[in-house]
Parts: structure tokens; sequence; C-alpha cells
């Protein structure tokens, strides 16, 4: 056994692993995995050469809805003869004592996660760009059509009143983290709840939808669809809407996330073609996608603000808080932007 990663007893992982996953070899070698700043990936390389992945909660302040790997593990199998993309699951662990938490091993998937504009500019040509943008999106509609019944996720969630479970979810992490008074955040839930649409479909949504949670090849397509921690059943408008906010493009007007992002490389589509493509594919009406454009900001400001409380609280260990705010200042933009395209609806 190699490799100290934090959240993984070496000693009893091993065991369970040469257990229960099918040719697992001992001696192991584990590695976290960079990225994310929530749940706890790690790979894990045994002594026939066979690299695998461990995803287990993070280590503190764990919302359990959010972090429920029986949960994950079950997506990612019932996906799995579906036409989306996903690493094959090994193994679940329930078992606390193994290593403090659940866990699961699944597939390691070779390929490039474009984080930034560095890694996509040495790891994608400018064709591969272009692929990258048609097959994140034509993978997104894949998902919103899957068959829930066929792929045993129909009991993922509820089917209705996605919106309003969602408004309430968040906002009751927010009240629970908050550091500070935020005017802005709990005027846009307020419009927010007011102004819902009616739910006009029900599809698996995957809650964090963007180009940095798929794993591309050489050729950009999409080869696998990672981090399904938030994942659940109900308006799939909820992740176009996202997708949008995370999605800067060449000739797009920059966001509060432009800085440094992947998609602003030429190549990449801009957010309109992104949005006209899937609405071609899934003969969705997208008219009132502002809305869900907002909710996505608004959403992502109740997210961030739970990572600031969390590193407030030590997860980074001691921290001079001004080196924190950052972070701060990104729920701030996030809520102050959802709030403005509220109030361009009235």
């Amino acid at each position: 056994m190699t490799g100290a990663v934090p959240g993984v007893d070496a000693g009893p992982v091993s065991e369970w692993l040469t257990e229960h996953v099918e040719g697992a070899t001992p001696p192991f070698r584990f590695a976290q995995i960079a990225g994310g700043h929530s749940n706890i990936t790690v790979r894990v390389d045994d002594a026939a050469g066979t690299a695998r992945v461990l995803r287990r909660p993070p280590l503190h302040h764990v919302l359990s809805s959010a972090h429920d790997m029986a949960r994950e593990h079950m997506v990612i199998s019932g996906l799995h003869e579906s036409a989306v993309p996903v690493p094959r699951a090994f193994g679940l662990c329930l078992d606390d004592e193994v290593t403090g938490a659940p866990f699961y091993v699944m597939e390691h998937v070779d390929g490039v996660v474009a984080r930034n504009a560095e890694i996509a500019r040495g790891a994608l040509s400018t064709e591969a760009r272009d692929e990258a943008s048609r097959s994140l999106t034509e993978t997104l509609a894949a998902l919103h059509a899957v068959d829930l019944d066929a792929a045993g996720l129909s009991g993922l969630g509820r089917h209705d009143g996605y919106l309003q479970r969602q408004l309430k979810r968040w906002y009751g992490q927010w009240n629970q983290h908050r550091t500070r008074d935020l005017d802005a955040l709990d005027e846009a839930h307020d419009a927010l709840t007011r102004l819902a649409p009616p739910q006009r479909d029900v599809a698996i949504v995957h809650g964090d939808y963007r180009l940095d949670n798929c794993m591309l090849g050489d050729d950009g397509a999409v080869r696998a669809v990672l981090d399904w921690e938030i994942c659940t059943i109900g308006d799939p408008l909820a992740d176009i809407g996202l997708l949008m906010v995370y999605w800067t493009g060449p000739d797009d007007e920059p966001s509060a996330w432009a800085g440094g992002q992947a998609t602003t490389l030429d190549g990449f589509w801009g957010r309109d073609r992104i949005a006209s493509h899937y609405g071609e594919i899934t003969g969705r009406d997208l008219s009132g996608l502002d809305y869900y454009v907002a909710f996505a900001f608004w959403k992502l400001a109740c997210i961030l603000e739970g990572v600031y409380a969390r590193y407030l609280g030590g997860a980074l260990g001691d921290q001079d808080p001004s080196n924190l705010e950052p972070f701060a200042r990104q729920v701030e933009a996030a809520a102050t932007t959802s709030l403005q395209l509220l109030e361009q609806r009235r």
C-alpha cells in the first residue's frame, strides 16, 4: 500500500477492494485527484496495472443529501446502458467502519478535464473544441431523454414541483450556512418563488452540468459525465440554464466566471448556439430560459456560500480570512446577477 490520502484508510480499504472488486490486485496505490470542493475523488492503481476511482464524502460539513454515495452509485449504474457515457460502477461500501464513510469504486476513464483555458489549449485543437461543444450539448440532451423506468431511476426523486423543492432546499442551506446578510439573495429567492413557471417535462437533472464535469477524448467528444452528487429528477431546463451560467464562449459577454475559462478559446461555441442546438434536438421551448439562468445564478450563490463557510470553519486549515474573500465576492456577484435578470423580466 502506498499513498496517504485524507479520508482513505489504506489498510481496510485495500482489504475491501481485494474482497469486493473483481480483479483488484493488491498492493494498491492511492492518489487524490485534484479538483472540486466537495466529494473526495481518489485514483486507485493496483499491482496488475489497472486504475480505478474511489469516491467518498468530504471530511467536514457534510450535507447528507448531496454526498449520498449509494445515490451516486445507483445513478451511474442505471445510466451505464443508456446513451449517456458514464464510468462503470464496480462496488459500493456502506460500512463506515472501513474508512469513516461510505464510498464506491468505479472505472477510471482516460481523457482530459478542461478545467481552464491552459489545459484546453494544450489538449484540444480548435476542431476538438468545436466537437466538445457539440458533444456536451448532445450528451445533455441524451441525459434528458433517458427512460427513467428502463434505467431503474424513476424513484430517484419526486417528479413534480422541482423548482419549488429546489428553492426550499437551497434557501434552507443558505440560512444554515450564511456568514452575513445578503439582501440580493433573499430578494432573488422571493422573485424566483413568485415567477416560477409550471414544470412541463420530467427528466434526470444532473444539477452541476458543465464542461469541467465531463471527461473528454482528444477529439473533444464526451467520454464520461462525472460528479453526480446532486443529481435528481425534475425540470430539465434547470440543467441548460446552469450550463449558460458556467459557459462563456469566445464572443459571449463575459460573466463573473469568465476569467481563465476554457470555453473562451476559439473553437468553442457561444451560449446562443449551445441553447439553440439543445432546443433543436429536444424540441423544448427555451423562450423562458432566462428564468432558469437566474435560478442557476441564485442556486450557485447558495452553494458557494456553503463552500465559503466551510473554508472559514477551517476545512483548508488555518487561513487568513482575507484570503477567502474571493469566495465571498463570488457569492455576492451570483446573487446580484440573479436579481438583475429577474428584474428584467418584470
